[in-house]
């Protein structure tokens, strides 16, 4: 299964320190670190707790649904003594160790790899153990290098990155179980949110679609509120090892997301899918099936036990708003228009909008 390093790939500084990208495949990797010919350098072990359980489940289930995830990176020396390669892991150890512990059985998967919910690695068949040993994993070997220039060429390569945004950084410094659950509806729900034109396809690389659905988290958390990176950050503490309203949150956020799809498809288009506007539908379908903390105050409007009353009714109500929004039409929808086309995302606006889409969903404007 060896796969060579590709030497055309390769980028030299001067003539000592070298990288060169290879391919290899899981089973290789695990030989060499039974064999520990791969090792562990603590010296670039990033600080913090590791991961948790369904932190390595999601991993793994990336490996067997033949998805990518990022390289890695090994620093390659050559023992004097033995004239044989040892390759320390500089970026990458929770990565491969949670493979090799995988593949040792120590890890159960988790809810979150669905249909291999429960499984260890020797109880999936003999083509999917196969299939798993022969994923190929990128890798960078550093060679001729000491640390600090390691730590060079990572600092290097950082200056010409993105900074991470508010979501970005939540979904890199947590693991837990909230991480977990916001990625779950993603895997299963996310498309929605590119194909009814919520975000573009760049907003979603930049994680917009995970803001949004812990954004509806805070609301099933507070009720109406606004938005903050603060209070985000808050809930992804919160409930990083602990999520007991993980169920709940889940039928809820997965009941309003089903009725967008399956009842309300005629809107896919419409002024309705503005990401803000977006997310007072989601709340205000969330409201009027189970309620939402203090919306009833907040709306004047008492949760109806559905989604909507009528579904044709619910359509005409809606795309009225909706095309009030677009044309800017205040006659009769101008405290609506005012708090749609100011694109704001606190209390007051939310809750102007939260409460004129439960009235359209129960077909007040038919």
């Amino acid at each position: 299964m060896c796969t060579e390093s590709r030497q055309d790939a390769s980028v030299d500084w001067g003539e000592l320190v070298k990288v060169e990208e290879g391919k290899y495949s899981i089973a290789e990797l695990v030989d060499w670190f039974r064999k520990k010919v791969l090792v562990v350098n603590s010296e670039y072990q990033r600080g913090g707790r590791l991961w948790p359980p369904a932190a390595k489940s999601y991993f793994i289930d990336t490996i067997l649904k033949d998805f990518p995830f990022p390289k890695v990176y090994f620093h390659e020396k050559v023992e004097k003594e033995t004239k044989t390669p040892r390759r320390e892991i500089v970026d990458g150890q929770q990565r491969i160790g949670t493979i090799v512990d995988f593949v040792d059985g120590k890890i159960t998967l988790g809810k979150n790899a669905r249909e291999f919910q429960g499984l260890k690695f020797a109880q999936l068949t003999e083509d999917q153990q196969e299939a798993f040993y022969s994923y190929t994993v990128s890798v960078d070997v550093i060679r001729n290098a000491d640390r600090s220039e390691i730590l060079q060429m990572f600092r290097r390569m950082n200056a010409y990155t993105l900074p991470l945004n508010a979501p970005e950084k939540r979904h890199s410094e947590f693991f837990g179980e909230f991480k977990d659950w916001v990625n779950t509806i993603l895997d299963e729900y996310g498309s929605v949110l590119i194909d009814w034109g919520v975000f573009t396809s760049r907003q979603i690389v930049r994680m917009a679609d995970a803001e949004f659905i812990a954004d509806v988290a805070l609301a099933l958390e507070e009720g109406i509120v606004s938005t903050s990176p603060s209070k985000l950050l808050s809930l992804y503490k919160k409930y990083d090892e602990n999520f007991p309203t993980r169920t709940t949150w889940n039928d809820e956020v997965i009941g309003a997301l089903n009725a967008v799809l399956t009842d309300l498809s005629p809107l896919q288009g419409s002024y309705l899918t503005k990401p803000h506007v977006f997310h007072s539908l989601v709340c205000a379908l969330i409201h009027n099936h189970s309620g939402l903390p203090n919306a009833t105050a907040a709306t004047g409007l008492i949760p109806i036990g559905a989604y909507y009353n009528d579904r044709e009714s619910a359509l005409i109500s809606l795309k009225r708003l909706a095309v009030a929004h677009e044309e800017k039409d205040t006659a009769e929808f101008a405290e609506y228009v005012k708090a749609a086309s100011e694109g704001g995302n606190r209390t007051t606006q939310r809750v102007e909008r939260i409460k004129w889409l439960c009235a359209a969903l129960r077909g007040q404007f038919a």
